[in-house]
């Protein structure tokens, strides 16, 4: 009796084991984020809607690769980087990350949907949908006198700031300081996994500093965002507040204590002056 029991469960195992194989999950996407302030190239056209997109940049992004890159927006990324981003991401591919999935992205065009943007102060909000803690994140920017015609290369990009160890979140804000330039640029992103994984995402987003650049004869600009409202001017003396302007030079209170503005800005959350030591000094 127990040898014929023993003999029934084994035929039993032996008959689930095929079906429980083809019911398994497939192993998940490596789909984790993007850059959504400056939007990325492929976080617009997502939001443009991939079947539909409105820009002509997003169109042509579309028809080079087809609509699935930007339902999969959030994995422009290489499992095998390691840290070894220019050894394995050929110029003029920097976008995409080398894939060829995402070649709509690496188009040379002078109307990609951008962000206006100024020298300075920027707050720049990252989109992850599934946050690894333990990351570097690095920031560049094009290098004055880039050509937004010409295929992005490395030597194109200037390092602006580096965050490491970061433990981010669904939205993670940082803020970088922007160098001067004038005309259409490329803020670039790379976020790196340090503990786990050797992943890392890339991303490119269009920015414009107004003035500069020329469109090519038959090219259209990308449509110019409304003007920001303008922040009051801040009164001599005052205490700090969210949303004045202060000039350099400009002296106020905070805490009891004086502070005296040593860059030009228009005050955000976060920017008191004892968390901002590189807009303002204490008197």
């Amino acid at each position: 009796m127990k040898f014929r029991r023993k003999s029934m469960l084994a035929a039993a195992a032996a008959i689930s084991a095929p079906i429980s194989l083809l019911v398994l999950p497939a192993s998940p996407a490596t789909a984790h984020g993007t850059l959504s302030d400056p939007p990325s190239r492929v976080y617009v056209c997502k939001q443009e809607n991939p079947e539909s997109p409105k820009s002509n940049a997003c169109k042509a992004a579309v028809a080079a690769a087809g609509t699935q890159a930007f339902y999969d927006w959030n994995e422009v990324s290489r499992l095998d980087a390691g840290g070894r981003h220019r050894e394995i991401i050929p110029d003029g591919k920097l976008c995409s990350a080398g894939r060829d999935k995402y070649r709509g992205l690496d188009l040379a065009r002078t109307d990609w949907p951008a962000k206006r943007i100024a020298p300075g102060p920027l707050t720049v909000t990252y989109h992850a949908t599934a946050p690894h803690a333990n990351s570097n994140f690095e920031y560049y920017i094009t290098r004055d006198g880039w050509n937004p015609n010409q295929p992005l290369k490395w030597s194109d990009l200037v390092p602006i700031q580096t965050f490491k160890n970061q433990n981010p979140t669904t939205f993670t804000k940082w803020t970088i300081s922007i160098p001067p330039r004038t005309g259409r640029h490329l803020l670039y992103s790379i976020w790196q996994r340090v503990v786990g994984s050797a992943e890392a995402f890339y991303t490119c987003s269009d920015v414009d500093f107004g003035g500069g650049t020329q469109l090519s004869t038959g090219e259209q600009a990308a449509p110019t965002p409304a003007a920001p409202e303008v922040a009051p001017a801040a009164q001599p003396g005052s205490v700090w507040a969210e949303g004045p302007t202060y000039p350099v030079g400009h002296r106020l209170t905070f805490d009891g204590r004086t502070y005296e503005a040593v860059q030009a800005h228009t005050a955000i959350p976060g920017w008191e002056p004892p968390n901002a030591p590189a807009l303002w000094r204490l008197v």
